[in-house]
């Protein structure tokens, strides 16, 4: 078992991701299960409070353990829609950040949807210190977007790039979806296309997956096969090629430089504490996700009150860890470096996995370099559940 505290890594790489869920949008998409809903203006108000009272009893607690600060390396504002609240609270959020960590020149990114941002909210975006913006898009065919029950149109998409560019934001992303009811190889083709001319520097393509509870799963819906959802992969890959994105994840895409840091720090385990409901936290040894439920956590009067209704809570094993670096590791095209593994754990990935690669490798869906990294190849990505599952 690894060493138990807080904060289990070296004072020589005191860093922090930090993740903020704001749970409000203007109405549900019909595929969402997020944790989110059309909330009022008092409970935004009263959320917004209980975020910063949580934000001060993580780091009084923390502080026990070392008065020294950590370094912020990147703060990502998600949701739900961020934008829907005033930017004032944003700042209040940053304001408070601040205070407990070291701010040196971090990623700082806010999911914004079209239709939900009003005049000049980008400029203050830019004044908190805010320097990168997701755009969630999903598609620019009128009829894809009412299927998913987008509440914006492809205008307001546009009209909401161009106030971000305005404003003074370089650093743009696009959220895309494939695998839309009714979608064809022709209308992704043009998604992709219009999106990927649009001077962005980022773009993320999920594949829509159907999850219960949902609108959705109640309904008969017309989804491509399987194969079909795999040409769709390929195509994506194919044309923002074309546009000068490079695939450096499973789902995601960017210009050269502008890889997302919050989520590249996620897929290298990198500690990161979340807040807000359905936030995760991983620090140290120690991953926990806080309740789902707004009541809850706005009734939580003392901080011991909302560690107790932290909902998968555990202690990771050492197996647990290097599982979960190999997993995780394995989105990026990069892969795994057997260097960084031997250096956190004191083992190479052959002295744990060697059944597991070569199987792999047999057939061919990793890949292996000279220097021990190994990487899924075209094919592996394809089936990357199948190669990860033998991981675990």
């Amino acid at each position: 078992m690894m060493e138990s505290k807080l904060f289990y890594m070296g004072k020589e790489n005191r860093s922090l991701e930090i993740y903020i869920h704001l749970p409000f949008c203007v109405r549900k998409c019909l595929y969402c299960d997020f944790v989110s809903g059309p909330y009022g203006t008092e409970v935004r108000k009263s959320y917004v409070n209980k975020l910063l009272w949580e934000i001060d009893s993580f780091f009084e607690e923390a502080t026990k353990e070392s008065a020294e600060k950590y370094t912020c390396t990147s703060v990502f504002f998600g949701g739900g829609t961020p934008s829907i609240l005033p930017s004032e609270e944003i700042d209040r959020i940053l304001c408070k950040l601040k205070g407990y960590l070291v701010f040196d020149s971090p990623e700082i990114t806010i999911e914004v949807n079209p239709g939900t941002v009003k005049p000049g909210v980008f400029e203050k975006y830019i004044e908190s210190g805010i320097n990168r913006v997701s755009i969630g898009v999903q598609s620019t065919d009128s009829e894809e977007l009412k299927t998913l029950g987008r509440i914006h149109t492809y205008g307001d998409f546009k009209e909401t790039l161009r106030s971000a560019k305005e404003a003074g934001f370089t650093n743009i992303s696009a959220d895309i979806m494939t695998a839309i009811p009714g979608q064809s190889a022709k209308s992704l083709e043009r998604t992709l296309r219009e999106i990927a001319a649009s001077n962005l520097t980022h773009i993320s393509a999920y594949s829509l997956i159907v999850e219960e509870g949902t609108p959705f799963y109640e309904m008969d819906l017309e989804l491509p096969s399987e194969e079909e959802e795999r040409r769709m992969y390929r195509m994506t890959g194919r044309i923002l090629s074309e546009y000068g994105f490079e695939q450096y994840e499973i789902s995601n895409y960017a210009l050269p430089g502008f890889e997302c840091r919050h989520n590249v720090g996620y897929w290298t385990r990198k500690e990161y504490a979340g807040f807000g409901i359905a936030a995760a936290s991983l620090i140290g040894n120690k991953r926990y996700t806080n309740t789902a439920s707004i009541d809850s956590y706005l009734g939580a009067d003392h901080y011991e009150t909302l560690k107790k209704l932290r909902t998968d809570s555990e202690e990771l094993t050492l197996k647990d860890c290097m599982a979960e670096t190999v997993i995780l590791g394995l989105r990026l095209n990069a892969g795994v470096s057997d260097g960084d593994f031997y250096s956190r754990y004191g083992k190479h990935l052959r002295d744990v996995y060697a059944k597991e690669i070569e199987k792999h490798k047999r057939e061919k869906l990793l890949t292996e370099s000279d220097d021990g990294r190994i990487m899924l190849t075209p094919r592996g990505r394809d089936l990357s559940n199948y190669v990860m599952a033998d991981f675990l």
